[in-house]
């Protein structure tokens, strides 16, 4: 399990939330913090990191099947292949 994982995906669309409880600033308590980066428990991140990961795995020459996209499949000229399975955040 990765931590951490959802933190890295990028956000397609800006995203705007209050100030942390306990880290507001004082006499700007009605500001908001507007994301650059998702953070876990936001609806998106899961779909962000996903991206991230697939595009990630593409660039390495990974294909994702086509009975599921969380199997990448990278094959070699020898025979030999690799298989990964993408399960939940990693």
């Amino acid at each position: 399990d990765v931590k951490t994982a959802f933190l890295h995906g990028d956000l397609d669309e800006e995203i705007y939330m209050e100030q942390p409880e306990g880290f507001e600033v004082k006499g700007k308590e009605n500001y908001v913090c507007k994301l650059k980066k998702s953070l876990y428990g936001l609806k998106q991140a899961p779909r962000q990191w996903y991206r991230k990961f697939g595009s990630f795995m593409s660039q390495q020459g990974f294909k994702k099947t086509s009975s599921d996209h969380c199997v990448f499949v990278q094959k070699f000229s020898d025979g030999d292949f690799i298989i990964v399975f993408y399960v939940d955040d990693m």
